[in-house]
């Protein structure tokens, strides 16, 4: 009986997945103002090149639903979205905020979820 072997993007998203999970990844950004707080579209963009970069693969689909305030301890989740439509959901904790900048970690669920449908 033949093993069913999984599609390419659905493989490309596991790589993706297992390389954020075993190096892990933190980034941070420079905001410049008081009260730092980062979009929700910069949180995405900056989150999809530090995973891309960390894993080796290329840019990913990332949304952000909400802005992550420059203070320490808060979190946000985001999504990524692979070609076949399956997602992983990704945590953002600031570690730490330096006037307007914001240091963050980034890490991935264990697990993605199949495409709707």
């Amino acid at each position: 009986m033949p093993i069913p072997r999984p599609s390419t993007p659905a493989r490309g998203l596991a790589a993706l997945t297992a390389g954020v999970l075993l190096t892990g990844c933190s980034g941070s950004v420079s905001v410049g103002n008081a009260d730092p707080e980062l979009s929700s579209d910069k949180l995405a963009t900056t989150v999809a090149k530090k995973l891309a970069a960390t894993t080796g693969q290329p840019t990913p689909d990332v949304t952000c639903p909400e802005d992550l305030a420059g203070k320490v301890g808060t979190t946000t989740r985001c999504t990524l979205t692979a070609g076949d439509g399956s997602t992983v959901g990704v945590t953002v904790t600031v570690t730490s905020v330096d006037g307007g900048r914001i240091d963050f970690d980034i890490e991935a669920d264990d697990t993605a979820s199949p495409a709707p449908g």
